[in-house]
C-alpha cells in the first residue's frame, strides 16, 4: 500500500490505465485471431475484416498499447498471409 496521498492517486490512475489498455489489447488479439481463422478457411471476407484489424492496430499504437515496430510487424505478417491466398 502507498504511504503518501500522491502515491495512492498514482495507483488509482495506474489501475484505470491497465484496464483500458487490457481492453484495447484484448480486442486487438481477437481481431487478429479472427483474421487468421478466415485465412485458414480461405474466406473471401478476410479483406474487409483486415481493414478493421489494421485500424485497431493503428489505434493501439497511437495509444501506446503496442510499439510502432510491433504494429508494423503484425500488419506485414497478416498482409503476407492474405496475399498468399490468391
Amino acid at each position: 500500500m502507498p504511504n503518501k496521498k500522491s502515491a495512492e492517486k498514482e495507483l488509482r490512475k495506474a489501475v484505470k490505465r491497465n484496464v483500458a489498455n487490457k481492453k484495447v489489447s484484448d480486442k486487438l488479439k481477437t481481431l487478429v485471431k479472427i483474421n487468421l481463422k478466415q485465412i485458414k478457411s480461405s474466406d473471401k471476407k478476410v479483406k474487409e475484416d483486415y481493414t478493421k484489424t489494421i485500424k485497431a492496430i493503428d489505434k493501439a499504437t497511437k495509444k501506446g498499447v503496442i510499439k510502432k515496430n510491433t504494429a508494423s510487424r503484425k500488419k506485414s505478417r497478416l498482409m503476407k498471409k492474405i496475399n498468399a491466398l490468391k
